[in-house]
């Protein structure tokens, strides 16, 4: 068995696929408290960092996907695949989780 080794260049997503960079958790509250790992809430926001081809229609043709590499997006909460290359966080999602572009 070979090992392969993922960097975020290798990582090409399919269909209607895009892989998004996890956006870093807040550290304390605002009311200034600090939290432990423990009680981090899971980020729903990140930046595309790949986007696949698109989804296949039923006649053949590709369906585009509405986003592009250097969006910010919001994302479903328990979306998606979670993905650790070296200390950053990705997720791999369909587009369909993908709830809104944020500027």
């Amino acid at each position: 068995m070979t090992a392969i080794t993922l960097s975020v260049s290798t990582v090409k997503p399919l269909g209607d696929r895009v892989f998004i960079k996890v956006s870093e958790s807040e550290e304390k509250t605002v009311g200034g408290i600090l939290l432990p790992d423990s009680a981090k809430e899971k980020p729903q926001v990140g930046e595309i960092v790949a986007v696949g081809p698109g989804k296949r229609n039923d006649d053949g043709t590709r369906q585009e996907i509405d986003i592009a590499v250097g969006n910010q997006v919001l994302y479903s909460k328990y979306a998606g695949t979670d993905i650790k290359l070296g200390t950053q966080e990705y997720v791999l999602l369909s587009e369909k989780d993908i709830l809104a572009i944020v500027s």
